[in-house]
């Protein structure tokens, strides 16, 4: 099959593009691409990046509820460690936790779940 495009970035909106690409800063390592109080970048040299856009009034997802989400997944070396480590960096503790531990589920300042899994 020939594709037709390929992911250049996955944007996500909050109230604060640079507060948060900060916090994804630290998670990847990646680099700062784009800093500017509507849209902020990051980049990880291969592949898509990350994007934050501020939106007028935003509000946080209520996962579970308000219907399907779109997450990320972070793989990580210690999953326990990193997790106190997300905590301090603003990251808190979804309430529902699927996956008899495989997984924890995480969200970002801004209110966006992601999970962190051993790999």
């Amino acid at each position: 099959m020939t594709a037709i495009g390929s992911v250049s970035s996955i944007v996500l909106d909050c109230a604060d593009p640079v507060a948060l690409a900060a916090f994804y800063q630290r998670v990847t390592g990646w680099e700062l691409t784009a800093s500017e109080p509507e849209f902020a970048a990051l980049g990880g040299g291969s592949g898509a990046g990350l994007g934050f856009v501020r939106v007028a009034g935003y509000r946080a997802p209520a996962w579970p509820a308000d219907g399907p989400h779109v997450h990320l997944d972070f793989t990580v070396a210690d999953q326990a460690a990193a997790v106190e480590e997300l905590l301090a960096l603003g990251a808190s503790r979804a309430e529902l936790q699927p996956g008899e531990g495989q997984w924890t589920v995480l969200t970002d300042p801004a209110g966006h779940p992601f999970c962190v899994s051993a790999g």
